[in-house]
């Protein structure tokens, strides 16, 4: 392998780079559909990255003896991850279900929430200094930052944890 620095070898580079990038973006993005069961779009998405990489790394093989293509390939893999995670949360696909506690402010916090359109069930508990309000709510990606906006603004003190689910039937689902 040499470093050849024509422009050729510049441009064969740089496609291959695309190339990838835009390989490993669909395919980050397919592997999320595919988690949530979206079948459709998750062949869709991978009939065409495997496309694109098929066309990547024939073109990289066919130049071998230039070492940009070798980085163009390594670079364009690595950034296509990132840019494939930052469209995927830009995206904000899929449902999260949030768990929420407070010792101070439960009912006011179950309040706000429901009157500003969010499904809440909320059970009393016993934590370690005494009784707690668990709220238990599930919503959308693009609404995590609003309903942890709604609980901190009533309760700075609560304690929130979130995890993606995937929906399966019955009950008040405001989508």
């Amino acid at each position: 392998m040499a470093l050849t620095l024509s422009i050729s070898a510049f441009l064969t580079a740089i496609g291959i780079f695309a190339l990838r990038v835009s390989d490993m973006s669909l395919d980050t993005i397919r592997v999320l559909f595919v988690f949530r069961g979206r079948r459709g779009l998750a062949w869709l998405l991978g009939f065409f990255q495997s496309l694109l990489f098929v066309i990547a790394i024939t073109t990289v093989l066919s130049n071998l003896d230039n070492v940009l293509s070798v980085v163009g390939y390594a670079a364009g893999f690595a950034t296509g991850n990132v840019v494939g995670m930052t469209i995927e949360n830009r995206l904000a696909i899929g449902h999260i279900h949030m768990t929420v506690i407070s010792s101070i402010s439960g009912p006011r916090v179950v309040e706000t929430l429901r009157s500003n359109g969010y499904a809440v069930t909320e059970i009393s508990g016993r934590g370690l200094h005494g009784m707690v309000t668990v709220m238990h709510i599930d919503v959308l990606r693009k609404k995590v930052h609003d309903v942890e906006t709604i609980v901190l603004e009533n309760d700075p003190e609560a304690f929130i944890t979130a995890e993606e689910v995937r929906p399966l039937r019955r009950g008040f689902w405001r989508s």
